[in-house]
């Protein structure tokens, strides 16, 4: 099955890495377990930015159990990227993350990802709703329905 790239106005949050000479592989572009780091590198960083994730003290947490990739072209350093977050599906206790992973100043996915977090409490690692401030933080980036 084809993917197709995404553009940037698909995305509703953003947060700008850039790359580091250790990011790239022998063959000169960037290793693909480096673009996992970036995804959650910026959905972490909105959730912490917008405090609905106290990664410390959180009585509830999210836990990855899906994860994908899909890769349009080559990233190297010293690219500057921009990881483009938004939330596909916003369920009773679970979030599914879509990202887009721009290079410099293209308006075209270089590659597009998701991941799924369960959200957890802490210590039993049962599943639980997610909470209220997060929920609400979440609909903020959540993708519009498509009317096809």
């Amino acid at each position: 099955m084809r993917v197709d790239a995404d553009k940037r106005s698909d995305y509703r949050h953003f947060h700008t890495i850039t790359t580091r000479w250790m990011d790239n592989d022998i063959y000169g572009h960037v290793y693909y377990v480096i673009y996992y780091s970036w995804f959650d590198t910026a959905v972490n960083q909105f959730l912490i930015a917008n405090d609905a994730l106290d990664i410390v003290n959180s009585p509830v947490i999210g836990l990855v159990i899906e994860t994908q990739c899909s890769y349009f072209a080559p990233l190297a350093f010293p690219d500057v990227v921009t990881i483009g977050v938004r939330v596909a599906r916003l369920g009773k206790s679970s979030v599914r993350y879509e990202v887009g992973v721009f290079r410099n100043d293209e308006d075209v996915t270089s590659a597009r990802g998701h991941f799924v977090h369960v959200y957890v409490d802490r210590e039993s690692r049962r599943p639980v709703e997610v909470p209220g401030k997060l929920r609400r933080l979440l609909q903020t980036i959540l993708k519009p329905v498509s009317e096809d």
